[in-house]
């Protein structure tokens, strides 16, 4: 028999959606209960929903009603820490939007609440959750290009949105980066170690805050990651998984992030023949990655890795010790932009 997990679904906003649409596919989980804020709003998404279940305006007795088990944290930023923390000294563990806190001291003072209680915190990081970059990634690993030394990602578009993202002070680096660094961290498996980065609003944009930034950031493999970015960049768009180049000694690998990365690289991993030592640009071959994945994209991938490691008694891939170097990355950005200097991420 299947077990089913007890939820309780704290934040009843707009991406609360999401995440009810794919748990109601699951057999292995029952939604108990909805908090927010708005009892109003919490009572909309029951009726939307056919859920039965109580709503509640606080998360802590909502816990206790119900007997819940596992807390799904789609409230804003600011209020994850609470969240989190709430429910894991509730006996339940949790799985929550980006970023996981607001502060890295409130990233920390969770992970010191997750051991403290045994109960864990995984974090909804669904771009991880695709074919083309598990494919990426095997390519890496499978040292066809080398030891990587560079890796770069552009992201250049032009959404939109409307409401709060117009008036946020960085909204490129604070909403949107940390998908992309996070896919960094991911293709190399590595962490970050120092970054420098300059934010800027240019010419034409619609956001009040600073729309787009460069960041340069050294990785503890050695490598250097370098990220290009744009909220307001009209045409010529690239997909919202970015566009990268990754640099090894032996070639570099390719990905637009919409079809199957490629990578060039030197015949047999060195110069053809003897003649071709001495050429200005040497011959490189084309190699298709190995597209082995099947598993689940996006939300409903990252959702089905979080339910296994449950389920396996282990830390999920975007478990809180992991992502928390996701979000050094984007908090240590926008310190480095604020102070003009490189900032040593420990």
């Amino acid at each position: 028999m299947t077990m089913q997990h007890r939820l309780v679904v704290a934040g009843c906003g707009g991406m609360s959606n999401v995440w009810i649409k794919e748990l109601l596919k699951r057999n292995d989980v029952v939604i108990v209960g909805l908090v927010d804020v708005y009892i109003s709003q919490a009572e909309k998404i029951r009726e939307v929903y056919g859920l039965e279940c109580g709503v509640y305006t606080g998360l802590s007795q909502a816990i206790t009603d119900t007997d819940a088990d596992l807390v799904i944290d789609v409230t804003v930023p600011d209020s994850h820490y609470e969240i989190s923390t709430t429910a894991m000294r509730q006996g339940c563990h949790v799985f929550g939007e980006k970023p996981m806190a607001a502060t890295m001291e409130q990233a920390r003072k969770i992970i010191e609440v997750s051991d403290a209680t045994g109960q864990s915190l995984s974090v909804m990081q669904n771009r991880r959750y695709d074919a083309n970059i598990r494919a990426l990634r095997e390519l890496l690993v499978s040292g066809k290009i080398g030891r990587v030394g560079m890796i770069n990602a552009d992201f250049f578009l032009g959404p939109h949105f409307g409401g709060f993202r117009d008036v946020m002070e960085s909204p490129l680096i604070l909403d949107m980066a940390i998908h992309t660094f996070d896919q960094a961290r991911f293709i190399i498996d590595a962490d970050p170690v120092s970054v420098y980065c300059h934010e800027f609003n240019p010419p034409g944009s619609w956001y009040q805050g600073n729309a787009s930034a460069v960041c340069i950031f050294e990785m503890s493999d050695g490598s250097v990651f370098s990220y290009r970015g744009s909220w307001c960049a009209e045409g010529a768009p690239t997909s919202w998984e970015a566009n990268w180049r990754i640099v090894g000694e032996k070639g570099t690998a390719i990905w637009d992030g919409i079809h199957a990365p490629y990578a060039e690289v030197l015949v047999n991993g060195v110069a053809a023949d003897a003649d071709a030592e001495k050429k200005f640009i040497r011959d490189t071959v084309r190699i298709e990655a190995p597209m082995n994945w099947n598993g689940k994209l996006g939300h409903e991938g990252c959702l089905d890795e979080m339910f296994l490691a449950l389920k396996e008694g282990r830390a999920a891939e975007t478990d809180s010790r992991d992502n928390i170097h996701s979000m050094a990355m984007v908090l240590g950005a926008i310190e480095s932009a604020k102070n003009g200097q490189k900032i040593m991420l420990g």
